[in-house]
């Protein structure tokens, strides 16, 4: 009897919504995201009119691509509980960008600059938006002295640049090829900024590589095409749905030009890494570093892509073998279903390239000195 009594004198220990937000940041930031959903699930229960419980929600959502959910939050945000919360439209419309949805995306860019003209965030809207209405509309009748868009690529970049030069609205026009369908009027207008250097080509490069619908392909080109022009430190990017500041350090020098079979190894890679949710952000910095370093040196040698699984899984194996991961060949192989020889065939290319051992124990030996100094 006396032990029935004791049990019901126990109060039982909840957790504040702070508790759970802390946690859930930490997760967050640790990029693993189911964990950090279930405790910001969390807070919302615990605490469910808390508008800012529930943003933070949404931005986990949009960041694990569940798009359409993350977008319901957002519009319930600013219907239903605050309305100041002004940045839901803008999040909402690259949401919905990303979604092919490009109407919805302009309607929400406008909505967000109506409300918010002055935002954090209205610059960016301002230039996505004339972005997309520059894809819509037709061009104005050229001046006598001006270079249609179409034609951009077939004219040499020294008579480009002193068209850009001498004549003020080829500065628009060249401004207008950097934004358009066809990839390669795009790989030639990055080519040029790259030229101008401080006559405006830094400032647009940058601004290309934060607009969210650009081609992964292109936004890396112009990365590399920053570093070359000497750009250094953190860059604002955006980059596995999100804007985040990367270190052009990490990006090498460019050499050849870049091809899609490069590109498609780099993103099936980049797809298998984020099915595990093991890696941060600094991997996946890496990787591409690691595959970028590799084209680089390998050329004007050209790697011979027939089964594009096969060399992500390679270089995978590469990266984890650079941060002594505990991942096998067996085991990757396995994820990206092709043999462990042919795996280890590719892998033994990428070393004797990179000398990926040799790299891995410098880069230890370095954070422990590091770390002994500190």
């Amino acid at each position: 009897m006396k032990y029935r009594r004791s049990l019901k004198k126990i109060v039982p220990f909840i957790q504040s919504s702070d508790y759970y937000f802390e946690k859930g940041n930490h997760y967050f930031q640790k990029n693993k995201l189911e964990k950090a959903l279930l405790f910001f699930k969390k807070t919302i229960e615990i605490e469910p009119e808390n508008s800012l419980y529930h943003y933070n929600l949404a931005c986990l959502l949009s960041r694990m691509s569940h798009l359409e959910k993350a977008n319901k939050i957002f519009s319930y945000i600013v219907n239903k509980m605050d309305p100041s919360l002004t940045g839901c439209y803008f999040l909402m419309a690259i949401n919905y960008g990303l979604m092919d949805e490009v109407d919805k995306a302009r309607y929400y860019l406008n909505l967000y600059l109506q409300v918010s003209p002055h935002g954090e965030m209205a610059e960016e809207a301002e230039d996505i938006l004339f972005a997309l209405s520059e894809e819509d509309r037709d061009l104005l009748p050229a001046r006598r002295d001006d270079i249609p868009i179409t034609r951009v690529i077939c004219v040499e970049e020294e008579e480009l640049l002193q068209h850009y030069r001498e004549n003020h609205s080829m500065r628009h026009t060249l401004w207008q090829a950097l934004y358009q369908r066809n990839e390669q009027i795009v790989e030639k207008a990055i080519r040029l900024y790259s030229l101008l250097r401080d006559e405006g080509g830094k400032e647009n490069l940058l601004d290309f590589v934060r607009n969210p619908w650009i081609k992964q392909r292109l936004r890396l080109k112009a990365l590399l095409e920053l570093k070359n022009m000497g750009v250094k430190g953190l860059v604002c990017v955006f980059m596995e749905g999100s804007l985040r500041d990367v270190d052009l350090s990490y990006y090498p020098l460019l050499a050849p030009r870049w091809l899609q079979p490069w590109q498609d190894v780099l993103e099936r890679t980049l797809q298998n890494m984020r099915l595990s949710q093991c890696y941060n952000e600094r991997f996946y910095e890496d990787v591409q570093a690691i595959w970028i370093d590799f084209l680089n040196n390998f050329y004007p040698r050209y790697p011979l892509i027939h089964k594009v699984e096969t060399w992500s899984a390679a270089l995978e194996y590469a990266l984890a073998r650079y941060h002594f991961l505990n991942l096998t060949q067996k085991t990757l192989a396995g994820q990206y279903k092709i043999s462990t020889s042919s795996l280890s065939a590719k892998y033994r290319i990428i070393n004797e390239v990179l000398n990926i051992q040799h790299r891995a124990y410098h880069n230890m030996l370095r954070y422990l000195t590091q770390r002994e100094k500190e």
